[in-house]
């Protein structure tokens, strides 16, 4: 799990999202640290547990989110751009999917949504390179949470080539054509400007949205369809023309030239 310093240095952070105080050792393994197990919650009395009414978790929260100090440029062109960073083997990723993708159905037109396998390490460049070859073949929407759903529900090990090209054949794919796509110009391509976008957005930590080469924003938690959204309005107010000064009045040539009548003297 990585370490998030950014996010979770605040210790009323910690509570809201019931997190333990002791923040977790960084490693390459993805996703932001886990909420604490049954075991390192302290117990409560029966009698107050059976009081206690379930908690409904508040997703019309404002969450934490970052400005870039260098804002990032976008490829959308006049559309809002809206990034996912993620990983294949997180488990946060993976739990993420649903939300993301009931909010994707409502998707304003002025937005444009891409994902980013992202590449904080190294080892995190073959997965990166599955989504590029699946999205080369034209396969993405088919497969992209299939490949979620056996990396994390049935444990295929996708790390390991002979594996995963086996699962690509039981799903339909050219053995051929996926090799020739894993090794193409255009994949190998991708997956360095992959790396080169995550280092330009400072990426420590999966799902990490970003809007608009302007902020980011964790994804996963209560609030964040709330924040995002939020986050796109707030790039939408920044991408408006600022008003134009008001034209000085007009003033009529003829009545600027034309000498002013002296006035007339009383009659003695």
């Amino acid at each position: 799990m990585l370490k998030l310093n950014k996010w979770f240095g605040i210790a009323s952070v910690f509570l809201a999202l019931n997190v333990g105080a002791a923040e977790p050792a960084a490693n390459t393994s993805g996703g932001y640290p886990a909420k604490p197990t049954a075991a390192s919650v302290p117990a409560t009395s029966s009698a107050s547990t059976s009081k206690a009414e379930p908690e409904v978790p508040n997703k019309n929260i404002m969450q934490n989110f970052d400005t870039l100090k260098s804002p990032q440029p976008v490829d959308t062109g006049a559309k809002i751009e809206v990034l996912e960073f993620f990983w294949y083997g997180c488990p946060h990723c993976y739990s993420f999917e649903p939300e993301l993708k009931e909010w994707l159905a409502t998707l304003p037109k002025d937005v444009e949504f891409r994902r980013i396998p992202a590449i904080p390490f190294d080892r995190w460049t073959p997965l990166a390179r599955t989504y590029y070859t699946v999205e080369a073949l034209g396969e993405t929407a088919r497969l992209h949470n299939e490949v979620f759903d056996a990396i994390h529900k049935d444990k295929v090990n996708f790390e390991d080539q002979k594996a995963q090209l086996e699962w690509m054949a039981k799903k339909g794919i050219d053995r051929t054509k996926f090799t020739e796509a894993w090794n193409s110009f255009s994949v190998q391509s991708n997956v360095k400007r992959a790396a080169v976008i995550t280092e330009a957005y400072k990426i420590e930590g999966v799902p990490m949205m970003a809007i608009d080469g302007k902020f980011t924003t964790l994804g996963g938690m209560n609030g964040t369809i709330f924040t995002l959204n939020a986050l796109i309005e707030k790039a939408r107010i920044a991408r408006k023309p600022a008003p134009a000064a008001a034209a000085p009045a007009k003033i009529d040539a003829k009545k600027k030239d034309k000498p002013t009548k002296p006035a007339e003297k009383p009659l003695p």
